[in-house]
């Protein structure tokens, strides 16, 4: 018998073009499961332009074109919707074309427009998958050209958003095999070559893509149509990497995304309101979250920050995600406190920012961090990872009673509370400070981490070492948390130093963090003088309880000013300070998580009408958002003289903590307090704002007992009532 003949291969020239920065998210759609996302236009393509288009995995995109024609001509979009977290459906339908695009003798007969619907149905699972349908509504028979222009260029997430680089990798030649298939590669700068498969169904033909055209090759397929015929043409898409670097199997329930997303649903509380569209902006904000979960390069999964900048994993991002989450989605916690402890810091990296007991900032897996072009595999540069780590785990215990998790990690724990006293406080005087360790590092080191986030009245920048105001409280309030798990562990003396330190914390805070009007400064520069500017710090500080309560009407009434308050939420920085800009990042927007903490933070001290403005403001602005999603931040404009929030042009959308925020507001709204040793759920002074009337909560988790609660306002009142609970748990209401 002859032995079998492998089929030639042909190739085609890769295409090396420039990679465009992005610049404008505008109308981007986002599909995503785990590692695998894709960003394209309303049209379902990816085309390179300043959105950052692409199919990525991890760090790395792995096509950069994919353009559909029907005749050469691209669709008209009647319809595009993205659906589910991994699922988008686009139709379409042609616009006016030559029947036969090859008969050159047949001038004037055409196919009129509305005549094609084109169905495009797109798919993340452990591989993209698109769908084409395209049908005959017309009365005659015709030829119909399909065509899908690709490529793949490989771009680090970093190019993307605009960071350059003395050199790249090869691009490998295009490989076509017989079958029909194509496969792009790239060699990187570490060796690691990196594929990209795209099989198709059927065979289509295959041609290099014209000179003028975005992409490398062409597919393409000829088909005549009958009245009311229809052709579906479909093209799976996945990357592979030599040598492997994934090390681990994933649950085969976790590749099915509509098992995982019913599988999240199904172990959060249910929350309704008798506002439906606030109801959209809850159900959202789950999907989102379920659409953010991903898995690391050991196979741990967390909640990745934000597509498509901060698809992977934030130390800061994971911990107020939960914190925002842990009332109704207490595994997010579970999950964000152990693969943090996992990678926390050992040893002094300067490169890294890294020390031992420390939390990490970033993870990242592309080229240019396993190359070391950047520093963040991982990055230890974030002041507030560690005590906020703490503090999770101090609030994870209260919803769980899982004294099992705090053994665990008190390791951890005690790792973390050294990294505070001989790190954090690098000169000694009680503050926790930063500055960084090398020119690569991030300057600023708080959540507010742009360059020109902390600056003076005359619009300096303050010099590090920094001591932000938030940070302070994080660290009183970490000290305070381990403080009550150390007493429960039967650890006296470290509970009692532990208070001890924290209520020094306060008192100092007290002394040199007030401006002369009683209201909170951002920061200590490094001469540790008061940087006498307002912005939104002072939330998360009242949201620790840091603040002193005799401090606390000065410090609400200065976020509560036309100034810092935008009619949709709180601005970063006050309108009234010289350097204020509306579109500045951290210089004058609004972020919703940041809205949501200092909202916690004012309901804490009692401002419940403050805390109210914002909670209100903040769910009015998301029911006007695409899809009722709450983007990282959005422009700092009045809402009186723009009529609806104003999006921001590469914020992330989905993000983490934007996705947390609406559950916070609504834990905050109904005062929930937990302590699953005791098996007791608290409702301190619940408050519903004047546009609801009326909130279900089920599944309530407190420990392994559950509840549901009904909250009801009439006549600006709140009551409360238990609908089920289990037996043991007892719920306490006060009003």
């Amino acid at each position: 018998m002859e032995p079998a003949v492998s089929a030639p291969v042909r190739t085609f020239p890769a295409r090396p073009r420039p990679v465009v920065k992005a610049t404008d998210l505008g109308s981007a759609q986002v599909l995503k499961h785990l590692d695998m996302f894709l960003v394209s236009d309303a049209f379902g393509d990816i085309h390179p332009d300043s959105r950052g288009m692409g199919l990525y995995d991890g760090d790395t995109r792995i096509l950069s074109c994919s353009v559909l024609r029907i005749a050469g001509e691209r669709p008209v979009v009647l319809h595009s919707d993205p659906g589910g977290s991994w699922r988008g459906v686009v139709t379409a339908t042609n616009p006016e074309f030559r029947k036969d695009p090859g008969d050159k003798m047949g001038g004037d007969e055409r196919i009129l427009r509305q005549t094609i619907s084109v169905g495009r149905e797109r798919t993340i699972a452990e591989a993209y998958r698109e769908h084409l349908d395209v049908q005959n509504h017309g009365p005659i028979t015709f030829a119909c050209d399909v065509e899908v222009e690709l490529d793949a260029d490989y771009a680090d997430i970093f190019e993307v958003r605009g960071y350059s680089r003395p050199a790249r990798g090869e691009l490998l030649p295009i490989e076509a095999s017989a079958d029909g298939g194509l496969v792009f590669g790239y060699v990187g700068l570490d060796g690691v070559t990196v594929r990209t498969h795209v099989a198709f169904d059927p065979a289509p033909v295959l041609q290099p893509a014209r000179d003028e055209q975005g992409g490398s090759v062409v597919a393409r397929w000829t088909s005549k149509l009958r009245p009311g015929e229809q052709r579906r043409i479909a093209w799976t898409v996945h990357a592979t990497r030599d040598p492997v670097q994934t090390v681990y199997a994933l649950d085969p329930d976790a590749l099915d995304p509509a098992h995982a997303h019913a599988s999240w649903l199904s172990k959060s509380s249910v929350i309704e309101t008798d506002h439906e569209l606030i109801n959209q902006v809850i159900r959202r904000s789950l999907d989102d979250l379920c659409l953010l979960e991903s898995t690391d390069p050991l196979g741990d999964r967390f909640i990745a920050a934000g597509v498509p900048w901060f698809t992977t994993l934030f130390g800061r991002d994971s911990l107020i995600t939960s914190l925002q989450t842990v009332s109704f989605a207490p595994r997010l916690a579970i999950e964000s406190l152990e693969i943090l402890a996992k990678r926390q810091a050992t040893a002094v990296d300067a490169w890294r920012d890294a020390e031992p007991g420390k939390i990490l900032h970033e993870l990242r897996t592309g080229e240019m961090s396993r190359t070391g072009e950047l520093p963040f595999a991982p990055y230890y540069g974030s002041i507030d990872s560690t005590p906020l780590w703490l503090i999770l785990l101090g609030e994870t215990h209260d919803w769980t009673g899982d004294d099992a998790l705090v053994d665990r990690l008190w390791p951890n724990a005690l790792a973390a509370l050294d990294w505070i006293d001989q790190w954090g406080d690098r000169d000694g005087d009680g503050f926790v400070e930063y500055e960084r360790r090398a020119e690569t590092g991030l300057r600023n080191q708080g959540w507010k981490d742009s360059i020109d986030s902390i600056r003076w009245l005359d619009g300096s920048l303050a010099e590090t070492p920094i001591a932000l105001a938030e940070v302070q409280g994080y660290v009183f309030d970490a000290k305070r948390r381990i403080a009550r798990l150390a007493r429960r562990r039967g650890e006296a003396d470290l509970a009692e130093r532990l208070e001890n330190e924290a209520l020094e914390l306060q008192r100092r805070f007290a002394e040199h963090f007030r401006l002369p009007d009683g209201s909170i400064a951002m920061a200590l520069d490094g001469a540790k003088r008061t940087v006498d500017t307002i912005g939104s710090n002072a939330g998360h500080a009242l949201w620790s309880g840091i603040v002193l309560a005799e401090h606390a009407e000065a410090a609400a009434a200065a976020l509560g000013t036309g100034a810092m308050v935008s009619g949709w939420g709180l601005r970063t920085y006050a309108a009234d300070q010289p350097g204020y800009n509306p579109i500045g990042y951290h210089t004058g927007t609004v972020w919703p998580h940041d809205t949501a903490i200092a909202a916690a933070g004012l309901r804490r001290y009692g401002f419940d009408d403050a805390a109210d403005t914002l909670s209100s403001g903040m769910l009015a602005a998301a029911q006007r958002f695409p899809a009722f999603r709450l983007p990282e931040l959005f422009c700092g404009f009045d809402r009186a003289s723009t009529g609806s929030p104003i999006a921001y042009p590469v914020a992330c959308s989905p993000q983490a903590w934007a996705a947390g925020a609406s559950l916070m507001l609504i834990r905050t709204m109904l005062g929930l307090q937990a302590d699953a040793t005791n098996r007791r759920l608290t409702l301190d002074r619940p408050i519903l704002p004047a546009d609801l009337t009326k909130v279900v909560v089920r599944g309530l988790r407190v420990g392994d007992a559950s509840c549901d609660l009904l909250l009801h306002r009439w006549r600006g009142l709140t009551s409360a009532e238990v609908l089920r609970k289990d037996a043991g748990l007892e719920v306490v209401v006060r009003l």
